[in-house]
């Protein structure tokens, strides 16, 4: 009867043994991520600002990037890493992108000279250096840098070479895909959708906003975000980017919050009265640098953000009274638009892959056997000891 017992004691130890050896095992060979907050003590770095954001009711033509920061510089009129794709009233891209009439695409426009010789006038705008300007474009670009607004192409002459007017028209109706990346400074700034090209008149940033476009269209910034997300320069390296997105993936880190974000789009997919043509879209994005370091101890800088909304009619003026009396103003610089305005948080949060060590894995071990050993033994005797009581009773 004893023996019995003490084999039963023995298989049930070795078995607790192995399963806390193969649980202790699996903790072991997993990796888990540690997380730290830190001061961010790095200077001068760039934030990528990727996006792809369809505007169903501003033509290519009409939409001006521009991007802002706290530290006063401003690029104007953005094109580097930035594609605008012509779309049709229905939203669809139109064929052939590179061949249809722009009137403004870096990348795909050819422009007509004129004949040889030929230098055409600036009509007062500021000269490019050549001292000419040969297209439409060149002076409209002359009269921008001058500090005017360019509301008169039917007088001038490259204009009406190239058919301005005629193209205008004839995109009146066009929506616009605009996607890319813009490098700016890690400080608070501020990305501008807006209409018309931006230029600078008395120390003021003022808009063109093409008064000779009168044709009764309704244009508004009702938008679609595709994607709009903030890289560093390590994710210029899809590797590690990937690195980056399958350490948030183990995080649960939403991917980006303003992916597939809709605002005044989907319930007007056709032409709209003029309920939104003058609203002012703002999203205030709080992003914060996150860095991850692999089992391999390579280094990948990421980031993350969270956003809230606002949107405003700027027809309802700059004194607005709500339904308890209380009065609120508005600034005298607002415009139609998308504004994206990105404070950037002095923090940054470092999570690094680990792994235990082997030590403490046997450490661990040597305890789990000492351990159901020792309480094998207690429970052993105290078994052994009332078999051998109830045997002397029954003697």
């Amino acid at each position: 009867m004893a023996n019995h017992s003490d084999l039963s004691v023995t298989f049930l130890s070795i078995g607790i043994i192995s399963l806390l050896t193969l649980i202790e095992f699996i903790d072991y060979r997993s990796v888990y991520l540690d997380t730290n907050i830190e001061v961010n003590k790095l200077r001068d770095e760039r934030l990528t600002v990727s996006m792809n954001i369809t505007f169903p009711r501003v033509p290519c033509f009409l939409l001006s990037l521009d991007v802002t920061d706290i530290s006063g510089e401003h690029m104007r009129e953005v094109s580097h890493n930035i594609i605008k794709t012509r779309l049709d009233n229905r939203n669809v891209p139109y064929p052939n992108q590179d061949v249809i009439s722009d009137l403004k695409n870096e990348v795909s426009r050819v422009e007509k000279i004129g004949r040889p010789g030929y230098c055409g006038s600036c009509y007062g705008g500021l000269e490019p250096e050549g001292g000419c300007c040969q297209t439409c474009e060149d002076v409209r670009k002359a009269y921008l840098d001058r500090g005017w607004a360019f509301g008169n192409p039917e007088a001038v002459e490259q204009c009406i070479r190239e058919g301005w007017s005629e193209k205008i028209k004839m995109q009146a109706q066009d929506g616009c895909q605009i996607s890319g990346r813009v490098r700016i400074k890690k400080v608070a700034s501020s990305v501008s959708f807006s209409f018309g090209r931006s230029f600078q008149a008395n120390s003021y940033h003022s808009q063109e906003l093409v008064p000779y476009l009168r044709d009764g269209n309704i244009h508004d910034f009702g938008h679609f975000i595709e994607m709009l997300k903030f890289e560093s320069d390590d994710e210029y390296d899809s590797r590690r980017a990937a690195d980056a997105q399958r350490l948030k993936d183990k995080l649960g880190v939403p991917k980006n919050p303003l992916d597939r974000y809709v605002n005044h789009y989907s319930q007007h997919t056709g032409r709209r009265g003029p309920d939104i043509k003058q609203f002012m879209f703002q999203y205030f994005v709080k992003v914060v640098s996150t860095d991850f370091e692999t089992l391999n101890h390579e280094h990948v800088s990421s980031h993350q953000y969270s956003y809230s909304t606002h949107t405003r009619n700027i027809d309802e003026g700059f004194h607005i009274k709500n339904e308890e009396g209380i009065e609120t103003t508005h600034g005298y610089d607002a415009r139609p638009g998308l504004f994206v305005n990105i404070d950037v948080s002095p923090m940054q949060v470092i999570h690094t892959e680990k792994r235990k060590p082997f030590a403490h894995f046997l450490t661990t071990f040597c305890a789990i056997v000492g351990g159901v050993l020792t309480v094998a033994s207690l429970v052993d005797s105290a078994l052994f000891h009332t078999i051998h009581k109830e045997e002397a009773e029954r003697r």
